[in-house]
This record gives C-alpha cells, sequence and structure tokens, in this order.
C-alpha cells in the first residue's frame, strides 16, 4: 500500500501537527513540499487537495482530506485509536474537552504571538508588542487551568497520552522559539508535561523537522 502523503511546508505549525500524529501512530507517510514562494498553494493541483488553498493537505489512497486536526484524527483512528480513547465513553470525551481547549484557547492565545514574533520579522514587518502581550495574558489563563488539571494528572484528558497532548506540540515548539519561551516556567506541571512530551521519539522529530537549515 502506498504511504500517506502530507502536502506542505514543516515551517507550518498546522503542517507538523499533524507529523506529530504520523510519527506517534507510526504510520508510513512521506512529506510532499508545497513551494509558498511560487504560489503552488493556489495552483488548481493543490486547489484540488485543498479547496482553501491552503496547508496541510493529505492523502490516503483515493481519500483527500484538509484541515490539520481533523487529519490528526483520521490517522489515530487508522493507526493508533487508543490516543482517541474512543473505547472509553468518559476518557474520550475528556479528551474531546482537551482538544477543544487546544484550538479554541491554547492556540487561538498562541497564533497571534507566533505571528508577530516570528512570520511578521520574517517578511520585513515589526512585532506589535501590545499584541503580543495581551495574547500572553490569555496564554497565562489557560496555563492557569492547565496547572491545576495537570496537578491531578499527568496528562490533560487524564493519566493516558492522548491527541489532546500531542495537538500542543507544534504550536510550542514554535513558541520556545520566540523571546517568551521561559513563560512555562511559571507552572510546575505544565513543565513537566512538556518535559515528557519533549522526550518522546515523535517530538524530537517534528523538533528536528521545523528547525530551519543551516
Amino acid at each position: 500500500m502506498a504511504p500517506m502523503k502530507l502536502y506542505g511546508a514543516t515551517v507550518s505549525w498546522n503542517v507538523t501537527r499533524c507529523v506529530v500524529a504520523l510519527e506517534e501512530a507510526g504510520a508510513e507517510y512521506q512529506i510532499v513540499p508545497i513551494d509558498f514562494a511560487t504560489a503552488e498553494h493556489k495552483s488548481p493541483d493543490h486547489l484540488a487537495r485543498n479547496p482553501f488553498g491552503q496547508v496541510p493537505a493529505f492523502q490516503d489512497g483515493d481519500l483527500h482530506l484538509w484541515e490539520s486536526r481533523a487529519i490528526c484524527k483520521y490517522v489515530a483512528r487508522k493507526h493508533k485509536p487508543d490516543l482517541l480513547r474512543e473505547g472509553n465513553l468518559k476518557e474520550s470525551a475528556m479528551m474531546e474537552v482537551c482538544l477543544e481547549v487546544e484550538a479554541n484557547q491554547y492556540t487561538a492565545a498562541l497564533n497571534p504571538i507566533l505571528y508577530q514574533c516570528l512570520v511578521s520579522p520574517m517578511f520585513g514587518g515589526t512585532t506589535d508588542q501590545k499584541v503580543v502581550e495581551e495574547n500572553l495574558e490569555k496564554l497565562k489563563k489557560v496555563l492557569e487551568v492547565y496547572e491545576a488539571r495537570l496537578a491531578k494528572h499527568k496528562y490533560l484528558a487524564g493519566d493516558f497520552l492522548s491527541l489532546a497532548d500531542l495537538n500542543h506540540v507544534s504550536v510550542t515548539l514554535c513558541l520556545l522559539a520566540t523571546p517568551h519561551a521561559s513563560v512555562f516556567d511559571a507552572y510546575p506541571h505544565v513543565k513537566a508535561w512538556w518535559d515528557g512530551l519533549m522526550a518522546r521519539p515523535s517530538v524530537q522529530k517534528v523538533a528536528a523537522l521545523m528547525k530551519p537549515s543551516a
């Protein structure tokens, strides 16, 4: 069977979100680079994969998917369903809650920080510190909730690794590349959770992929 194909660039945290899931699930896959400089993401071929002209796009046989979190769920269901805890109603429900929090609270606060600190300077722009500070406050409120939860459980959804934890990896790796990498230091249980994730081979692989080439 042909390997799954993930289309995109590994500088994108939406693409590497999928790579974490693929690696953790032990799936066979290949990354197919998309050249943004030549607007390949807006080409007819890529629009057939992702009608919004964005990355990632994903192919498994005749199945085409887009939206990184949907791709992650598909990969987990096919190759490592325990990451979704679907055999346990309560655990899977809490895992879903944590997935929603990651998307709508954690990453929602991080996206503007990453844009201001990493993306804007890349294109010659300046960092709007007011935007950064406002969203750091939002992030800290999320981390307070995480700290309380992780004081009771090893992982966000309970005492088991799930996709809810893994979906935090790519944006958090980007946070570490900003001047605000020390924000976790005030939350010891969050820091221990993150250190545990960083020790996983899947996360180490993605961290290496996301480093700019020398």
